[in-house]
């Protein structure tokens, strides 16, 4: 029996006690433990990080047990594999036969083979006049074997750890929805606080996550997302036990007047940064919008209107919802190039670019001016944004933006829809499959 003696390597390589090891582990099989080798090696494969190895050692194991003419390892077929290095590298598909030697060697030292070297170091086998084998030198797959039921331990830790992390990331996802959602649903209801407050530790939290983060890094953010979702979830039960005590039905029909259609934080953006934004340039456009909106509508309350009892188009500006920066560049990328050195990093930088459009676009001052007049300067700048993104969809972008102008100061056009449908369009094919 080939694996019931210690043998030691031939030529320069060096015997090791981890060898020793091996071979005496080998040598404790028992005679009826068998194993269905393919199922083995998934289960390898699964459990690579813990074994230390890498995906072309795997390869040229994979090419070893195609030598084996069983599917099951045992003792009784003998775990004698002796092929070339020409075969070995023709079956790993032309892998370099110093690339197979070097993965050969990390194999048996990681354990999951043993060497058998001949005389002079050689790989052949030796049969009777029958044709059965007598002896057989080459690589044993004894390790293999032996430490079958360990491999499929580790291949069991290996995914167990890949869907505690799966199940950590969805339950992020979630925490970091609802965090979104109840900060601009206390900031559209008033509810004192210091909102903005809140979102830059929600941003600071999620932004501080590493592009590869550990099991214990996410864990921790889960954590500190947990904690920040029931601190803000206290304030609005405390708002909504004073609501209730009232009992004032007004107070609570305008709470359902001034609800919105659009949410911001649909757009509340996944773990990965979005391709050509740098992280300082990503982090700046999403802040600072909620305590803006919230000053501009009391500015808007307490504007007069003109005389004779019509309207100011400033109120019509300010009645038009205006959106955070880092929204609008979501949604119409293309503005970033007509920036300031090719960047929109504010409100200022898209204004800026929008004029910049607006003439190349062919659109007249005085249709840019009075859009600005009707809907805010930013407002108007997100418009040029948008029809810069639908370009090839409008035919003139003048007439374009003074029909929009005209529906504005009636009431009748709002941004969020073309912003939403926008994002949509650009959004990645994988967040839209999702």
């Amino acid at each position: 029996m080939e694996t019931g003696s210690i043998t030691t390597p031939f030529g320069r390589r060096s015997m090791t006690l981890g060898m020793l090891a091996s071979q005496v582990m080998a040598g404790e099989i028992r005679p009826d433990q068998s194993v269905d080798k393919w199922k083995l090696f998934r289960a390898l494969c699964e459990a690579k990080p813990l074994l230390g190895i890498s995906d072309r050692a795997l390869a040229v194991l994979n090419a070893l047990l195609s030598f084996y003419p069983k599917n099951e390892l045992t003792q009784g077929n003998g775990l004698i594999v002796f092929p070339s290095n020409v075969q070995l590298s023709l079956r790993t598909h032309g892998m370099a036969e110093q690339t197979v030697r070097r993965h050969l060697a990390a194999l048996v030292e990681a354990g999951l083979l043993l060497r058998k070297d001949s005389p002079n170091g050689k790989r052949y086998v030796r049969r009777d006049r029958a044709g059965e084998v007598n002896d057989a030198f080459g690589f044993s797959l004894a390790p293999l074997l032996a430490r079958a039921e360990e491999i499929e331990q580790l291949a069991a830790e290996v995914m167990a750890e890949r869907l505690h992390v799966q199940r950590l990331r969805e339950r992020i996802t979630l925490c970091r929805r609802d965090i979104a959602k109840l900060i601009e649903a206390a900031a559209d209801e008033d509810v004192e606080g210091d909102w903005q407050g809140l979102y830059q530790d929600f941003r600071d939290l999620v932004e501080g996550l590493p592009r590869s983060p550990t099991t214990a890094q996410l864990e921790q953010l889960l954590d500190a997302l947990t904690a920040l979702r029931g601190d803000i979830l206290n304030r609005l039960e405390i708002r909504v036990k004073l609501t209730k005590q009232r009992g004032n039905a007004g107070y609570i029909e305008r709470h359902i007047q001034n609800s919105h259609s659009e949410s911001l934080s649909e757009l509340e953006p996944s773990f990965e940064t979005k391709q050509g934004a740098t992280p300082k340039q990503d982090s700046g456009r999403g802040h600072g919008t909620l305590e803006e909106e919230r000053s501009e509508a009391i500015r808007s309350d307490n504007r007069p209107g003109q005389q004779g009892g019509q309207p100011d188009r400033r109120d019509a500006a300010a009645g038009l919802k205006s959106f955070p920066l880092g929204l609008v560049l979501q949604a119409c990328p293309e503005i970033l190039a007509y920036g300031p050195n090719g960047d929109v990093r504010n409100w200022r930088d898209l204004m800026t670019a929008a004029v910049t459009v607006r003439s190349m676009l062919g659109v007249s001052p005085s249709a840019y001016e009075e859009a600005a007049n009707a809907m805010g300067p930013e407002n108007a700048a997100t418009v040029m944004a948008c029809i810069l993104e639908r370009g090839g969809h409008i035919n003139s972008a003048g007439g374009y933006l003074r029909d929009l102008t005209r529906r504005s100061e009636k009431g009748e056009f709002a941004i969020g829809p073309m912003l939403m449908a926008l994002l949509r369009a650009n959004a990645p094919a994988g967040r839209k499959a999702g």
